[in-house]
């Protein structure tokens, strides 16, 4: 398959409700190279996924597999920051948080709009955690 298929499938894979895609590179059958698609969703996004693929990709077989996913509780919050306001992820594990992290989406509107590294983005918001 053409390799730049790829990032246009993955938009409509989230599009459609993916929870994750993503590529591995494979060795198929008679020693070929190949690269295997998956794509993490819920059940009742099933028959989409399968018709996206189909449709949209060259394969002409899928595997389907039942996994377990935990996560952890989250929560979106907004805080002021040397960059004005900034929404931060905070991740809860057993009602103590465990995690917070800048949204890239905003990292990268503030790399772009002041001419920093996204980098430089990060190391300033990641200190106020």
């Amino acid at each position: 398959m053409n390799p730049e298929i790829y990032s246009y499938i993955f938009e409509k894979f989230f599009e459609e409700g993916a929870l994750d895609v993503y590529l591995t590179p494979i060795m198929m059958k008679k020693n070929r190279p190949g690269t295997m698609l998956s794509v993490l969703a819920e059940k009742n996004t099933i028959e989409k996924m399968k018709q996206m693929i189909f449709l949209e990709t060259t394969t002409l077989g899928i595997r389907i597999t039942e996994i377990g996913r935990e996560a952890l509780e989250r929560e979106f919050i907004q805080r002021e920051t040397p960059f004005g306001k900034i929404t931060f992820k905070e991740a809860y594990y057993q009602g103590e948080r465990v995690k917070s992290t800048p949204e890239f989406e905003d990292c990268r509107r503030i790399a772009k709009e002041q001419g920093l590294s996204i980098s430089k983005v990060y190391d300033v918001l990641n200190k106020m955690r």
